[in-house]
């Protein structure tokens, strides 16, 4: 079980995830965060190295952390062999199974294999599931038949973290409120304030580079302000090297109709998030 901490190898690793797009995105991802400064306190584990067939991301065990805090405990997955996925979490020390943690990633058997293992730890499992989508070469929106003069196409601020917590489906408690706000603070976003500087659409980047939680404030739907956000933050992804990744939920009209507008690619694999929950935590954590 390597825990993959060299420099040179981990610029490797990067450019081997590459050629497994797109079932190795999240993992790339976080790895690509990992070796561009590392603000969420990520590490890699790998079955082998070179030859891997199955690495996983995680939080590194001397960060601080909480129990509770699924969010912020949260592993990305990929491999070239099932058996060697569940091989490592059947491995001592791999996987905290103590605390409450998601687990995401972009291929078919993920569920079922982790699923198995934790049902033997008595743990239990709840998935979701939704379209995975790549952007490639996004065209920026002209502002000027939008913004209002008045008006700031910028990125958000810690103090908007609330805002974002109240309005995500995923939000609405404390450990989503910290998570976000950590998320404004490493990561690039994109907003547009109204007159009185108070946000009224974004996006945000997760930890994994996915770009998420995008949203626009009911009085302002259908006036442009998600299609302007997307494609900037898309545009600020891609000017770094990041992928340009995202989900949507399959009963998300609005939204996929919006992606459709942008030419995004609708991938063949869909993305995957299991949150793991330890029976003595079962009551205790909002999902």
């Amino acid at each position: 079980m390597p825990v993959l901490n060299c420099f040179s190898k981990l610029w490797t690793l990067e450019k081997l995830l590459k050629s497994h797009f797109p079932e190795s995105l999240k993992v790339y991802g976080a790895v690509m965060n990992i070796n561009r400064g590392n603000p969420f306190q990520k590490e890699v584990i790998l079955d082998s190295w070179p030859d891997f067939k199955a690495v996983i991301t995680r939080r590194q065990k001397e960060a601080e952390t909480d129990n509770l805090d699924h969010y912020t405990n949260a592993y990305a997955v990929f491999y070239k062999d099932v058996r060697a996925y569940q091989g490592l979490l059947e491995e001592r020390d791999v996987i905290n199974w103590d605390q409450v943690f998601q687990i995401q990633g972009l291929q078919s058997e993920l569920y079922a294999v982790s699923k198995a293992v934790a049902a033997s730890k008595q743990l239990d499992v709840k998935l979701t599931s939704s379209k995975a989508v790549c952007f490639s070469g996004p065209t920026l929106t002209d502002t000027r038949s939008i913004m209002s003069s008045s008006w700031e196409l910028t990125y958000l601020s810690v103090g908007d973290a609330d805002l974002l917590n109240r309005t995500w489906s995923r939000g609405g408690n404390e450990r989503c409120l910290r998570y976000i706000a950590n998320l404004i603070s490493c990561f690039p976003s994109v907003c547009v304030r109204d007159n009185k500087g108070n946000p009224v659409s974004w996006c945000i980047t997760d930890q994994f580079a996915t770009m998420c939680h995008s949203y626009t404030m009911p009085e302002y739907r259908r006036k442009g302000y998600s299609r302007l956000v997307i494609l900037t933050l898309a545009e600020k992804l891609q000017s770094r090297g990041f992928p340009i990744q995202g989900n949507v939920f399959d009963d998300n009209v609005a939204s996929i109709s919006l992606l459709k507008g942008v030419h995004v690619k609708f991938l063949p694999c869909r993305f995957h998030r299991l949150i793991l929950t330890p029976a003595a935590f079962s009551r205790e954590v909002p999902l």
